[in-house]
């Protein structure tokens, strides 16, 4: 006889991949394969997407390029208020993202400095450059997160050995670290890559919800289910939901290769 522990935690997981199965599944209703493959055809359809892929790239590369250095930093170095950094960057992920968009948008709007910037360096406010920086608020500090955890998975002993063989620090780093983290890496980039391209809350208090200018694929969600066209909002739906399911497979491709089931 299986055990009540057993049996009610199969139960669980029967319950949540039914519940999802559901609900990615409704968006049928509305809409069929023929229907999904005509959206691309849309000149709107392919600005989101074109939209969505190079703002989520610039996003991912500037996120990963800062938190590379700094996941590293905290999972190695033990320094003076480490422990207030670490909970201070969990607030980003906690913090709903329309909140997180709108003391964006009073900073760029309000502030000095932020003002500056939107005035004299680059417009922020309703612009392509503040769908960049919505998404870079969004997922910065959750790639700080992940890569800080694939660094924790990488023994410090193996970094001090290369060490006592003649390798300066960032040598290391480089030849010894980075390459056993290397999937972990991978996935980090291709999970926040993912992220950024279904950030929406933060895109729109920011960067507005303007067709063909800021418009990304949420952004192009939401302007469809606002003027009742559910078909494209369905067609819309299941782009993202593709993306998303490509994404996770890569992942978990890159994670668990070779490993036992």
């Amino acid at each position: 006889m299986p055990s009540i522990i057993k049996t009610t935690a199969f139960l669980s997981i029967i319950f949540i991949l039914l519940f999802f199965l559901f609900i990615f599944s409704s968006p049928a209703i509305f809409t069929n394969p023929q229907q999904v493959l005509r959206s691309f055809s849309s000149i709107e359809v392919r600005f989101a997407i074109k939209l969505s892929l190079l703002t989520a790239l610039i996003a991912t590369i500037i996120s990963i390029s800062i938190a590379t250095p700094a996941a590293y930093a905290i999972s190695r170095y033990s320094f003076k208020g480490k422990t207030f950094v670490e909970g201070f960057l969990d607030i980003p992920m906690a913090l709903p993202p329309v909140a997180l968009g709108v003391m964006m948008l009073i900073f760029f709007a309000r502030n000095p400095l932020g003002s500056f910037i939107n005035n004299n360096i680059m417009p922020v406010i309703f612009n392509t450059p503040g769908i960049v920086i919505a998404q870079f608020a969004v997922v910065s500090a959750l790639a700080v997160r992940l890569l800080k955890e694939t660094f924790d998975g990488v023994p410090p002993r193996y970094e001090k050995i290369a060490r006592t063989l003649g390798y300066t620090e960032l040598e290391a780093f480089l030849h010894v670290t980075f390459p056993m983290a290397i999937k972990g890496f991978l996935a980090t980039c291709l999970f926040v890559f993912a992220r950024a391209m279904g950030e929406f809350g933060a895109t729109l208090m920011l960067a507005g919800a303007t067709r063909l200018k800021t418009e990304t694929l949420p952004i192009a969600i939401y302007l469809s289910l606002a003027k009742g066209d559910l078909e494209g909002v369905a067609a819309l739906s299941y782009v993202l939901l593709l993306i998303s399911i490509i994404t996770q497979i890569i992942i978990r491709k890159l994670l668990f290769k070779g490993a036992s089931t």
